[in-house]
């Protein structure tokens, strides 16, 4: 489904990612992990068109996205949810759900959507008059999570979902996605929490300093020495 090669990205003169590659099937999940700083936010922000490449190549289903706006790339099945959910505080949940629905498919099938999302997630659904601002953080994280499940993706970014929270809402964080899981979704997520991500995803990636120095299925990155050492505690 997605595919990345050898990809550059920095911000002005600084570089954040150095040639780095990974592919994402349909239907799995797939981590990406690392210490704070590692360029984690970094490439999901070049994947979205939030950021663009300096170099490599971008595939998502035959379609190059180096050469997309990040509005296409949204209408090609990329939904991201940022780090910090940055939800619009001031505006209903359904509001920011709303807001989810932007591209022209989307608005069309809006009652659709919504009532899809309000399925998922019934809490929503109660709470579909209150500011956004409002919500608990897990519940932010779960409106944000719905945002971007309004556009119908085929593929859903993550980018660190639980950050800022407490240790339970961490728990109903991971409920989330492996919920988002079996509906079907393909989902990558970046993620600092390596011992509660590699426990809902199929694969992961280890990205260090910019650069991806392992690779592998999720079993295969828990049983590490050197990352239960360094990322686990361990």
């Amino acid at each position: 489904m997605l595919q990345l090669e050898n990809v550059d990205a920095g911000y002005g003169g600084f570089q954040a990612l150095f040639g780095a590659s990974m592919q994402v099937n349909a239907g799995e999940a797939v981590a990406v992990i690392g210490a704070n700083g590692a360029g984690k936010t970094t490439l999901l922000r070049v994947i979205s068109g939030l950021l663009p490449a300096t170099g490599g190549r971008m595939v998502m289903e035959g379609k190059d996205l180096r050469s997309m706006p990040a509005h296409k790339i949204t209408e090609a099945g990329i939904a991201h949810v940022p780090e910090s959910r940055r939800l619009f505080p001031r505006l209903s949940v359904e509001d920011n759900l709303r807001m989810g629905a932007f591209i022209p498919a989307a608005r069309a099938a809006f009652g659709e959507r919504l009532d899809y999302v309000y399925g998922l997630f019934p809490r929503l659904k109660e709470r579909r008059t209150q500011l956004a601002g409002t919500l608990s953080g897990g519940e932010q994280q779960m409106c944000a999570i719905a945002r971007a499940l309004m556009s119908r993706p085929k593929l859903v970014l993550l980018d660190e979902p639980s950050m800022g929270l407490a240790p339970v809402i961490v728990q109903q964080v991971f409920e989330l996605v492996r919920r988002i899981r079996s509906e079907g979704y393909t989902v990558l997520i970046v993620e600092q929490n390596v011992r509660q991500v590699l426990k809902v995803v199929d694969r992961a990636y280890l990205l260090e300093v910019g650069r991806m120095a392992a690779g592998g299925t999720a079993a295969e990155l828990a049983a590490s020495d050197e990352i239960r050492r360094a990322y686990m505690g361990l």
